[in-house]
């Protein structure tokens, strides 16, 4: 592999600003490497559309962040990460990485191959049974429970992190999690680590919680050192989350996202720009 392919970016998509929990897990895990991001806010919820509809979306995410060069591709969201990654993957080059696998293959390492295992998720998401075949693909033995937790999204997006209310609405959602007693606890939406400490205090201290984002930066930075694409360049002096290393793409509502990614990373990206991906296949082509 040329140092020239080494250097290129690694992509990342959501389906709307959730996925920056993922961004955040990948810039911390590998310092060396440069992000492009697309959040395709004026198409979200993806949860809610066909599955015909959401492969188009990520088809249309995935060309345009493979124009602009780079060299790995994270699909953040875990509605794409359930229904679109063969579709991702037949229709470019390079390798994809789902958030699903890996946040069902580290539960079943926390809890070991007959533990009890919990999945809070969107109701899009449980739905799917996505991250119950992921568990059971590499654990048929593990014992399972899910819920739906649907309003934890505009909570964690309205910085609802620590109000009564959020405690409320966690012990409705999670009470039967808590009664089940799991060993772990996949938490199956990229916006729930902004509500982590709620979660832990309402399931147990004991319940290992799995950051799916957290469990993507671990086997991306095994794939790039298997594929021998980790960059080899250190930046001057010390990386920081949204720098102007990394570029931030939207579809919609610049400004909004930009608040709320100042609410979950504690920065605004320096480089933030709106764009139309609709069809951008053809039109990079003219």
């Amino acid at each position: 592999m040329n140092q020239e392919h080494k250097e290129l970016p690694i992509g990342i998509f959501d389906s709307g600003v959730g996925g920056l929990t993922v961004y955040r897990a990948l810039h911390d895990r590998l310092p060396n490497e440069r992000f492009i991001y697309l959040g395709d806010t004026a198409r979200v919820p993806y949860g809610t559309k066909s599955l015909a509809t959401v492969e188009r979306y990520a088809l249309e995410n995935s060309q345009f962040l493979t124009s602009r060069g780079i060299k790995m591709l994270v699909v953040a969201c875990n509605t794409a990460s359930a229904l679109a990654l063969p579709k991702i993957r037949e229709a470019i080059g390079i390798d994809v990485v789902g958030v699903i696998g890996p946040g069902g293959r580290r539960a079943v390492e926390v809890a070991g191959s007959k533990g009890r295992i919990a999945v809070a998720a969107t109701e899009a998401t449980v739905l799917s049974n996505a991250y119950a075949d992921a568990i059971r693909r590499a654990s048929p033995d593990a014992e399972l429970i899910q819920a739906e937790c649907p309003l934890f999204v505009p909570l964690a997006e309205e910085g609802w992190t620590s109000e009564p209310e959020t405690f409320s609405i966690a012990e409705k959602y999670l009470a039967g999690i808590r009664a089940f007693g799991p060993d772990a606890l996949v938490l199956g939406c990229t916006h729930y680590p902004i509500l982590r400490d709620v979660i832990q205090q309402t399931v147990g201290a004991n319940v290992k919680l799995i950051d799916s984002g957290e469990a993507t930066a671990v086997e991306v930075a095994e794939l790039l050192e298997a594929k021998n694409l980790a960059s080899a360049t250190e930046p001057s002096g010390k990386r920081r989350l949204c720098d102007d290393l990394d570029h931030f793409f939207v579809t919609d509502a610049a400004e909004r996202f930009g608040r709320i990614a100042e609410r979950f990373l504690g920065s605004t990206p320096s480089k933030l720009e709106a764009v139309e991906v609709f069809g951008y296949d053809k039109l990079s082509k003219q």
